[in-house]
């Protein structure tokens, strides 16, 4: 079922669905009055005396050049393919996918000045599953991301590469596989293609939803490790949370003690502990992991306003009732500060999760701290290393990580002769979480690892005791891909079947939605 949407009017769980179910979209039919008005009134700025930028000049330091109308088409061509200059792996399709429901959303709120006939060319791209290859590096963040979306563009004009149906073609020939002509590019076309967040965007917002899911993942890891060192819940306190405050702490909370409800083992140990407090790593996952949550549902509430914004230069204002178009003004809605930030605030909240979690795997492998389990979790330890280096694979990931962490908004170099001399360097911090998801999902599919070994211990034990039914039905899913630990085995493949569940959402499923907080809140 396709998704028809709003310009201007696209909630985070639209966006989601985009993401994670590649959703078809179209636009919404009410908004092509509003670009073919101010299509129109770029047209006649095209042919007018009165120099206008990208309209009828050239671009950046170049916009003193005045460009005759005749040139125009020219003028939007050229600017596509000498921008084309983007390096490095492409970029998955899922995300490119999202780069062009983006831009279809900035250009249907009508400022932009294209014709209609340029959002539908998108359209059938999407239609049809064509996604351009789109190298990842070569983008500031400022000026719009001008390398990435002009090979986005490039397509569009039959030039470029796409792939369709898993094979890479010629934008030449994908387009005649789908029985499309190549778009020729009027005034103002091809700058308002280019000149955008929209690639930045689209990689924020998915560093956003992957870290959602493993924050998520998190509360179940960290649950389960809670039950396998008979650690207490009492830190877990609603009360405790409530006299704090924070929405993501409460929440957090809220996740682990629905999560451990039913806990035999939890049962076991309420009275008579001779442990008084447990270290951070469990006492504490409610304000680290809570305002991780925090940090992301406001990262996410960032991105969903960039998502319907217009972000290119210039833009056609509108006056009156019925509205009109009125001027063509430059400013500078193409620099992506705000979405650095969001992705600097997510980076933080991906390495701090992290942080976490791998102190409590190195609690679960440590016999001084996991309450009578055995050395890395081995029944047989000495012959046997058990977890001892997957450990310390965590250990790698979680530096790794915090590394990436560092800001990248805090960066600027000037470009373009001076021209642009601030850049917010967001592509760049947006799609180092790429990478910080993959590690974070790792170190926490250790975790998953070793926590679900420590509770078969606990059940196999003289006094025998299981974990909640939720729990039970974690364990029931790790079972089906990673089994227990008897004797020491290659390992790797378990360490990536673990991360593998905690990525792909399945954990969640089992043990159901309605148990974990939401991203986007009332």
């Amino acid at each position: 079922m396709s998704l028809n949407l709003t310009p201007g009017k696209v909630s985070l769980t639209d966006l989601s669905q985009i993401y994670w179910e590649s959703r078809s979209v179209t636009l919404n039919p009410e908004a092509k009055q509003a670009v073919e008005k101010a299509a129109g009134f770029v047209e006649k700025a095209a042919n007018a005396d009165a120099p206008i930028y990208g309209i009828n000049t050239g671009f950046g330091k170049l916009s003193g050049i005045r460009i005759p109308a005749e040139q125009t088409e020219r003028l939007q061509r050229n600017l596509i393919l000498s921008h084309c200059c983007g390096v490095g792996e492409p970029l998955p399709e899922n995300i490119v996918r999202m780069v062009m429901v983006l831009k279809l959303l900035s250009l249907g709120r009508g400022a932009s000045g294209v014709r209609w006939k340029v959002i539908e060319q998108i359209e059938v791209l999407l239609e049809h599953g064509v996604s351009p290859v789109i190298p990842a590096q070569g983008s500031v963040g400022a000026s719009g991301d001008l390398a990435p979306l002009a090979h986005m563009t490039a397509v569009l004009i039959g030039e470029g590469q796409a792939i369709y149906k898993g094979q890479i073609f010629s934008g030449a020939e994908v387009l005649q596989k789908i029985k499309r002509e190549p778009l020729v590019l009027g005034a103002k076309e091809g700058l308002a293609m280019i000149n955008g967040t929209q690639v930045s965007t689209a990689l924020a917002l998915a560093g956003v939803f992957e870290g959602w899911r493993c924050a998520l993942g998190a509360l179940i890891t960290g649950a389960l490790s809670t039950d396998s060192a008979m650690a207490s819940t009492a830190p877990f306190h609603p009360d405790i949370q409530n006299l704090r405050g924070h929405l993501g702490q409460i929440d957090a909370a809220q996740t682990l003690r629905n999560l451990m409800q039913d806990s035999e083992i939890r049962e076991s140990h309420l009275d008579g502990d001779v442990r008084v407090q447990d270290p951070y790593c469990i006492r504490c996952q409610p304000q680290v992991t809570g305002a991780c949550i925090d940090l992301l549902r406001q990262a996410a509430s960032t991105l969903a306003i960039e998502a319907n914004a217009v972000t290119d230069n210039p833009l056609v204002l509108f006056a009156g009732e019925p509205s009109i178009p009125v001027q063509i003004v430059s400013g500078g809605n193409f620099h992506a500060e705000p979405v650095a930030f969001a992705a600097d605030q997510t980076a933080i909240a991906l390495a701090e999760i992290g942080a976490i979690t791998q102190r409590r795997i190195a609690l679960m492998v440590d016999p001084k701290l996991n309450f009578g389990l055995p050395p890395f979790l081995s029944p047989d330890a000495g012959v046997n290393s058990g977890f001892m280096v997957a450990e310390i694979t965590s250990a790698a990931l979680m530096s790794e990580n915090k590394h990436l962490a560092n800001p990248c908004s805090t960066d600027s170099t000037p470009t373009s002769a001076d021209q642009e001399d601030h850049v917010s360097m967001a592509t760049h911090a947006a799609r180092r979480l790429l990478t910080m998801n993959d590690n974070l999902g790792r170190i926490l599919g250790i975790e998953l690892i070793t926590a679900g070994q420590g509770l078969e211990f606990r059940k196999a034990s003289l006094a025998p005791l299981t974990t909640s039914s939720c729990l039970n039905r974690v364990l029931t899913e790790l079972r089906e891909k990673v089994s227990f630990l008897e004797e020491d085995r290659f390992l790797a493949p378990d360490l990536e079947n673990a991360a593998i569940l905690i990525r792909n959402g399945k954990l969640i499923k089992a043990v159901g939605k309605a148990m974990f907080p939401k991203l986007e809140v009332a």
